[in-house]
């Protein structure tokens, strides 16, 4: 195995569903034989295959999994899953793609998949394995075969160009080895010598805790890091539709944004918190402490070096890096007269939080009153203000629909600087509910009405971003 040469590279299932241009931009290019080595790519599903898999991320529209759980009609979502992993063969048939090894391949992952449900369907009509007991179990290897089936197809195609690319399936189809992810990694990948070889990995690898019930839909940015951290990389990559920039590109006007050179992990947690992931924040901790950069660049611009993430990095011109937001989010307001001067009461507050595993995304409180701002979708959030009704009887516990419209930078110690962010958003007539910002100034955060959202964007990206 090659030490520090190597990069570990991540690339989502968009630009998957892409490949040839993927060839074309990101594995090939202008590359010499020599340097298409030292590489590991991290692959997810084509892009809508997860969807299909487990249950529809935006809309929460169930897939296999969800009509599964439900005891719905699975069958019919598998076969048309089927359809559209066969689909994907035909369009990659032009890049060299075997389409009858690639329809064995998917067809013998479905079929024990099929299978497999089929006698847990069977198990469950005897009363004494209930859902709680395999559910977990089913959410992972039903995730895993997108990974694997992409992966699969990527390496074949690879090969038929030349490359001698290897298909490495952390997915742990048909193993009975469970550890750590730690280990899956070390046993499949750390046997490679990488400057002769180019590991196309599934973006699921199988754990004794399952990656799925940890990290949910964000475990392909997980096994990426614990790849870069395992085979001590000397850089993660993280290949994705768009450049990382000052705004977004459809509301600001693409002339008007700026591609954001380097920031720090610090500005990448501020981004995760609006929704707005360069990497998985749980991801990018290990590689952080082992001082491993990452890079975001756009696949479709593979001339431009992108964004650099780094331990260090402290812009030093005081300055705005980015202008995002978030228009699903509810503050759950707490008002107690009692609440003055008593020792404890947001501790209490939050055993509530903590037990119903919500997280917020914003805080704000006075002599009486407590207000969190989370994600409106959250998992439990009703049952949460269930609890805090039956904790806090004497208080009034109110919820309102809001935006948040963050500004971020590595260093924003701009003299003014609220003032003139309230000028621009009072100037477009937006009233700021509330806001927040920590003594260490690397963001700002304005709550305001939903309506106002796209528009707050825009005047403060033109105050602190297009007038600089």
């Amino acid at each position: 195995m090659s030490l520090c040469k190597h990069t570990v590279e991540k690339i989502g299932g968009t630009s998957m569903s892409l490949f040839g241009d993927i060839i074309r931009n990101v594995i090939i290019g202008n590359r010499k034989s020599e340097d298409l080595y030292n590489r590991i790519f991290v692959v997810s599903a084509y892009g809508g295959v997860t969807n299909m898999l487990l249950e529809d991320k935006k809309t929460g529209q169930p897939g296999i999994y969800g009509l599964f759980a439900e005891d719905g009609d699975w069958q019919d979502a598998l076969e048309a899953t089927r359809a559209k992993m066969i689909e994907f063969n035909r369009s990659f048939a032009e890049l060299g793609l075997d389409q009858a090894e690639a329809d064995d391949f998917i067809n013998e992952r479905l079929n024990g998949i099929k299978s497999c449900l089929e006698d847990l369907q069977q198990l469950r009509t005897f009363g004494h394995f209930q859902p709680v007991d395999f559910l977990p179990a089913t959410r992972e290897f039903l995730s895993a075969v997108g990974e694997a089936h992409s992966a699969f197809n990527s390496a074949k195609i690879l090969r038929h160009h030349g490359i001698n690319a290897e298909f490495v399936d952390l997915s742990g189809w048909r193993e009975t080895i469970v550890g750590s992810i730690e280990d899956n990694i070390q046993r499949n990948l750390c046997i490679l010598d990488f400057s002769k070889c180019m590991p196309i990995v599934t973006g699921y690898a199988k754990c004794a805790e399952g990656i799925m019930n940890r990290f949910d839909r964000g475990y392909s940015e997980i096994t990426f890091s614990k790849i870069a951290v395992v085979t001590n990389a000397r850089e993660g990559i993280i290949h994705k539709e768009f450049h990382l920039s000052t705004g977004d590109p459809k509301l600001m006007g693409i002339d008007n944004v700026k591609i954001i050179g380097n920031t720090n992990f610090d500005i990448a947690d501020q981004l995760a918190d609006m929704a707005m992931e360069a990497i998985h924040p749980k991801a990018s901790k290990e590689m952080e402490l082992r001082n491993i950069r990452i890079r975001v660049k756009n696949a479709f611009d593979p001339e431009h070096p992108g964004t650099l993430i780094s331990k260090d990095y402290v812009s030093p011109k005081p300055r705005v890096e980015m202008i995002c937001g978030r228009n699903d989010v509810l503050a759950v307001e707490v008002f107690d007269q009692e609440m003055v001067g008593q020792s404890g009461y947001d501790f209490h507050l939050m055993q509530s939080f903590h037990k119903f595993k919500l997280s917020y995304i914003a805080k704000n409180t006075n002599a009486n009153t407590i207000t969190h701002f989370v994600a409106q979708k959250s998992k439990n959030l009703d049952a949460c203000l269930n609890d805090l009704h039956e904790r806090f009887p004497g208080a009034e516990i109110s919820t309102r629909e809001v935006a948040i419209v963050s500004v971020i930078g590595s260093n924003m110690k701009i003299p003014g600087f609220l003032s003139r962010a309230a000028a621009a958003l009072a100037a477009n007539h937006i009233n700021v509910l509330a806001l927040d910002q920590c003594m260490r100034q690397v963001n700002i955060q304005f709550m305001i009405e939903r309506e106002h959202f796209q528009k707050a964007q825009v005047a403060l990206h033109r105050e602190f971003v297009e007038k600089e």
